[in-house]
């Protein structure tokens, strides 16, 4: 398993922006979602890249609530249908199952997301995730 990121939700990317490059962390990428209506860019401290903070900006967003601009931690993980299955078969509910092969959404008891990502390629899809149904919004 390996970090990849935080997600954030930001109101004004340019203001967070300059609040990062303040801090001394740069713009490492960048990418618009017309057909979402949202922005991700990532940004890291020098050298130390692998640690990053996914800024989300949601282009129809009318301001957040208090702690609803915290929106993951993610993971980069070898095998997505078996993390998924040791979950399951510890309690843990999976709130966007990997019927893709390539992502899945679970939370930790505090009500955490936490976002699973198979390293590579997506693995083919496979019972029983391809027909479980989203349990949760992650």
């Amino acid at each position: 398993m390996k970090y990849l990121h935080t997600m954030v939700r930001v109101s004004d990317p340019d203001k967070t922006l300059a609040f990062f490059k303040l801090l001394g962390l740069e713009e490492i990428r960048r990418r618009d979602v017309p057909q979402g209506k949202f922005t991700l860019i990532f940004v890291a401290a020098p050298g130390d890249e692998d640690a990053q903070i996914e800024l989300t900006h949601n282009w129809d967003e009318s301001g957040y609530g208090e702690g609803r601009n915290f929106g993951h931690v993610a993971y980069q993980v070898d095998d997505i249908y078996a993390l998924c299955q040791r979950l399951m078969d510890g309690g843990i509910t999976i709130n966007r199952p990997p019927r893709d092969g390539k992502m899945a959404f679970v939370r930790s008891p505090d009500n955490i997301s936490v976002e699973l990502l198979q390293k590579g390629d997506a693995l083919p899809a496979a019972e029983p995730w391809a027909s479980m149904p989203n349990i949760g919004k992650w």
